[in-house]
């Protein structure tokens, strides 16, 4: 067999089939190629009629698994559900059953199925940083003798050294804390660091060797940098040996206040390590742990991850995966060869197998898990083989490691109950809010409002703002925010139409050439149903659409501008709803504003509706109005002349602004002085001077 995996590919169709598909000659087509498959070790996926992946799965034998599938009447279950939507498949032979584990989870991180387990690829972990190693020699600039520790998050730059990674960006601060009052490492940008001529606070209160006006030569300063990236290593003991020979060389020597503030620093860290320490079974410290706990209830589930890092417990971190319900009922039975449905516990393992293996299939596997439930060993020596790293797992630990496995798992149950009392509450909330406006709603998970606010300062830098609420909860990668110009400033009315122009009008002229191309309006996508189309080609993107709702802050002002708007438009009156400010402006006395004529609506100061209505209304004003402060801010301080130059993007501005202390400065200097900039050439450096003179 060929070293490579071996792809087979979909079944040919005809010019005929693709202009009018044949359902039933595709099913026939779809069990030929089941039959004719080999059985090794691969990985299958399913595709609906739109080419759609509907779901992934791995065999140790494709031929017996994928035929398990059409060999029963499943009747409604989801996996019969799930089956009379397949059209066609696609599969890849692979050499072992390893290769198809890790296959199959890339393709899952890739493809999102409908039907898997899917976690949130969401790794941007903090890390705490510790600039470039230095040079106590004296070379470079005086800064970069001296390293600063740091919180970070971003790419890895090989010329500093990073520890990590922690589970929240408090772990990383709580740690920075820690090493200023025990090593005393600066935390000041170098900008600052660079123009000190006297101590700062954190010197005044020990927490910092004050490097920046030479109260410590370079030579000592490295000394304890070495001492806190040892500390983070896990080597804690032998930073304390050190200390300790240090503390009695200095007293031989008669040197006692130099004695006296290493035997501090040996108070401080042994304050910081009582009851840190994690020993196993064995007696062996081990300093990288991750712990996993899993809890599944009402549909949902919560992966919660702690770590320990170089010994110490940094916290936790809760991760909820997607299609809980639908996967389980599938993934059990492709260990047992047969699809079905899973004991509670067995779908604990389940989703706790999919998190380990789609979170450490691109690294950051440590050396040892301990785990509530036990997951199938072929899936542990996957990930070793793959990392690189043996892996050790356990799953009934004592000692130590058991009470930071039950805290785990009482943070997973928090967690989890939590997620649940929260979505109950949205839901109502949307419940609420459709029955007390009389709306005819299908689908609830559906429903959408958009919600519009204007922010300016005294007619400057205007901006307006678009929110989404959807599936009961508000939807942040859609928010829009829209520059406001050719109007006078602080016409607020004008700047309602600009925007609701701006936004629908693209809907309505796409909606208009959809009726012309179709034989009647009843061929219309419906609004709240975004993956309708007209035909096979066309798909309604979320901008594309129609809201169940459209919220505008403000009263029969806003709401008479945003009727002319849609009027224009040939949008329905009824979907406008204006927030309009009680008596005294009190919030809880809020009232609503209809388009259409209907007479205004007072919600009770406690009615879940109204809540929802001020939670849309407030994340809109707060999105509009930061917008509009980085408007203005930029407008102020010249950062937009920066901006409009050719190659200068927003790493090399932030360099430019932190060398020069801002436009200012960056104009004043000259062309020799733009070149001491990194990333800054010649002829850049000869275009920022032009463009700022």
């Amino acid at each position: 067999m060929s070293d490579t995996p071996e792809t087979v590919p979909p079944p040919a169709a005809s010019a005929d089939d693709a202009a009018v598909p044949d359902l039933s000659a595709q099913r026939q087509q779809l069990l030929a190629d089941v039959a004719a498959l080999p059985a090794l070790p691969g990985v299958y996926r399913y595709f609906d009629a739109n080419d759609g992946v509907l779901y992934v799965g791995k065999a140790r034998d494709l031929k017996k698994r994928v035929s398990s599938y059409f060999q029963k009447q499943h009747g409604g279950t989801r996996i019969g559900h799930m089956i009379t939507k397949i059209v066609r498949m696609e599969t890849t032979v692979v050499r072992s059953e390893a290769e198809a584990l890790l296959l199959e989870n890339n393709l899952i991180k890739a493809l999102n199925p409908r039907y898997n387990i899917l976690f949130r690829d969401d790794k941007s972990y903090p890390y705490l940083k510790i600039t470039g190693t230095g040079s106590p020699t004296g070379k470079g600039s005086v800064a970069a003798q001296y390293p600063r520790m740091a919180y970070y998050r971003g790419p890895v730059d090989k010329r500093h050294r990073y520890f990590g990674p922690y589970p929240s960006a408090w772990a990383v601060k709580e740690s920075i804390q820690l090493l200023q009052k025990v090593f005393r490492l600066r935390t000041c940008e170098d900008s600052v660091f660079n123009n000190r001529s006297r101590p700062c606070l954190l010197h005044q209160i020990k927490r910092c060797s004050a490097p920046c006006v030479e109260l410590i030569s370079p030579t000592d300063y490295a000394r304890d940098v070495l001492h806190a990236e040892r500390f983070l290593q896990g080597d804690q003991q032998e930073v304390m040996d050190t200390l300790q020979s240090q503390m009695m060389a200095f007293a031989e020597v008669l040197q006692f206040e130099q004695a006296a503030e290493i035997r501090n620093q040996l108070a401080a860290l042994s304050q910081v390590l009582h009851q840190q320490s994690v020993e196993d079974n064995s007696g062996v410290s081990t300093k990288d742990v991750d712990i996993l706990a899993v809890k599944v209830q009402g549909g949902r589930a919560c992966v919660n991850l702690a770590m320990v890092r170089g010994g110490r417990h940094l916290g936790d971190r809760p991760y909820f995966p997607v299609h809980v319900e639908d996967a389980t009922s599938l993934a059990a039975g492709d260990a047992a060869g047969e699809p079905g449905t899973a004991a509670p516990a067995a779908v604990e393992a389940l989703v706790l197998e999919a998190f380990i293996a789609q979170h450490y299939l691109d690294g950051g596997m440590p050396p040892l898990l301990v785990l509530s439930h036990a997951v199938d060993k072929s899936l542990i020596e996957a990930l070793s083989a793959h990392s690189g790293i043996k892996v050790s797992v356990q799953h009934q630990p004592r000692d130590a490691r058991r009470v930071w496995l039950d805290m785990c798992i009482k943070g997973a149950d928090l967690r989890l109950a939590q997620l649940l009392a929260e979505e109950g509450s949205q839901q109502a909330r949307t419940r609420a809010l459709v029955d007390a406006l009389g709306l005819e709603v299908d689908q609830l998970d559906a429903f959408r409002i958009e919600c519009f606010d204007i922010s300016h300062t005294a007619g400057e830098a205007t901006q307006a703002s678009c929110v989404v609420f959807e599936n009961h909860k508000m939807q942040s990668a859609q928010y829009r925010r829209y520059n406001i110009d050719g109007i006078t400033g602080g016409d607020d009315y004008a700047a309602m139409r600009q925007v609701l122009m701006r936004r629908y009008g693209k809907v309505a002229a796409q909606w208009s050439k959809w009726a012309e191309a179709s034989d009647s309006a009843a061929d219309l996508p419906d609004a709240a149903a975004p993956d309708q189309a007209v035909d096979a080609t066309v798909i309604v993107k979320p901008e594309l659409r129609l809201p169940d709702l459209v919220l505008v802050d403000g009263g029969r002002g806003q709401v008479s501008m945003a009727r002319e708007v849609f009027e224009e438009l040939g949008i329905d009156l009824s979907l406008i709803v204006g927030v309009e400010k009680g008596e005294g402006r009190k919030v809880g006395l809020e009232e609503l504003v209809f388009a259409d004529g209907r007479d205004k609506v007072g919600l009770g100061h406690d009615s879940a509706a109204l809540m929802l209505v001020a939670q849309i209304r407030d994340e809109a004003h707060r999105f509009a109005i930061t917008g509009m402060r980085a408007k203005r801010a930029s407008v102020r301080t010249g950062g937009s002349q920066l901006e409009d130059i050719a190659g200068v993007g927003p790493k090399k501005r932030a360099r430019l602004l932190q060398r020069f202390g801002g436009v200012r400065g960056v104009a004043a200097a000259s062309v020799d002085d733009l070149l001491t900039v990194d990333g800054v050439s010649k002829d850049l450096a000869e275009a920022i001077y032009r463009a700022l003179h």
